[in-house]
């Protein structure tokens, strides 16, 4: 018997463990900055209200300033028909007899931007000496008290879409580009089925109808997996904390649900718009609540998510497949004792490639080692000479 080789221990450089390091502290600091951050003083930025009065909007303007937009309506029908539509987020007028004012809402825009307006309102109607009634005229469902079950859904959803991409680009060395494309497009679709069914007909929180509703999840999920793979095809191993930080935490914490994207900063509101998570609030609200008047330009958002994504994604692989025909298998190499190393079949991938098993199996088999082949891979020796030696090798 050999005896075995010292073992040397191997140091690693120190960017192996300062990397990941480095990754988790700005995740927590980027979703603690973005969540609380946003949710720490929201301010009301150019608000849209109408107002039903000519003399009534010139006060409202000058007292409130940018806080609110102030746009002139020749009828209070015709204003709380643009509410209804989310043209607006609320209707300022008088009373029948012209001495107190009545403000229309619309609470599925959201509980923030709803109060920040109303409190603006009551400000002004304090300091000029009017009393003020409040209607809601676009209510919250029953089951969504608050307004955040379209927020709770995207997220899960786009979260699920995260995940499914992490796992295909651990497959990416056993599974056909083709393969990876179906995987994730028929679990996008299952996806925005499953999220559709459970958070309109099973629990009744949004009240959009089925079918469209599932279609925005399944495009959110799609673009959330496409998206993730695309970054982690094109950036390598820091595509998944990039994609983290793109749709979990600014996506996500920009929305408009938590916040209203008229509380937010102006860079906040124009990252809301543009990122999946924030086109599909914005396509669930108006699905639920405001009869789809909107629902277009979220739709393309996720369409050009999702399809740009696997655009890109196919360019990437016809770029880097090989142009030279196919050659044919090397025969199996036969080793000592008999055996031989099968070659197994390696799927086309457009990540980097990975360690080959057999490169594995023969670093396991190298003399001294103490280690020897799985029997399974081992061709039987032929004849009585090499039966011989190979009773003598096994002694």
């Amino acid at each position: 018997m050999h005896p075995h080789p010292p073992h040397h221990r191997r140091r690693h450089p120190i960017r192996i463990w300062l990397q990941p390091f480095l990754i988790g502290l700005v995740i927590v600091s980027a979703f603690v900055s973005c969540y609380v951050g946003l949710m720490r003083d929201p301010q009301p930025h150019r608000i849209p209200v109408a107002v039903t009065e000519p003399q009534l909007a010139n006060k409202v303007q000058q007292a409130l300033g940018d806080s609110i937009d102030v746009r002139r309506a020749d009828s209070t029908t015709e204003a709380r028909d643009a509410l209804r539509h989310r043209d607006i987020v609320a209707v300022l007028g008088t009373e029948p007899h012209g001495k107190d004012l009545k403000l229309d809402v619309a609470s599925a825009n959201g509980l923030s931007t709803t109060t920040a307006v109303t409190k603006l309102v009551t400000a002004y109607a304090h300091g000029a000496d009017q009393h003020l009634s409040v209607s809601d005229i676009v209510p919250l469902d029953r089951y969504d008290a608050r307004g955040l079950a379209g927020f709770y859904v995207s997220f899960g959803v786009t979260l699920s879409g995260f995940a499914l991409a992490q796992n295909v680009v651990g497959l990416s060395s056993l599974l056909h580009l083709r393969h990876r494309f179906t995987l994730m497009a028929v679990f996008a679709a299952a996806s925005g089925l499953v999220a559709a069914a459970i958070a309109g007909p099973i629990l009744g929180a949004v009240p959009a109808p089925y079918l469209p509703l599932a279609f925005v999840l399944a495009l959110l999920a799609a673009a959330a997996a496409f998206t993730t793979k695309m970054l982690a095809t094109y950036v390598g191993p820091l595509g998944i904390p990039l994609a983290t930080l793109l749709l979990l935490t600014v996506g996500n914490s920009t929305s408009g649900a938590t916040v209203g994207a008229d509380l937010m900063p102006s860079g906040a509101r124009t990252v809301s718009a543009l990122l999946p998570p924030g086109a599909a609030v914005r396509a669930i609200a108006d699905l639920s609540y405001f009869q789809s008047s909107h629902v277009l330009a979220p739709l393309a958002t996720l369409i050009l998510w999702a399809a740009g994504s696997a655009v890109l994604l196919a360019f990437r692989s016809t770029k880097q497949r090989p142009a030279a025909p196919e050659s044919p298998q090397p025969a199996p190499t036969p080793h000592r004792s008999g055996e031989v190393r099968p070659t197994p079949h390696r799927a086309t991938t457009d990540d980097t490639p990975t360690t080959h098993w057999a490169d594995i199996d023969e670093k396991h088999s190298a003399p001294g080692n103490g280690t020897t082949r799985h029997p399974a891979f081992t061709v039987p020796p032929q004849g009585p000479d090499t039966m011989l030696k190979a009773s003598s090798d096994c002694v």
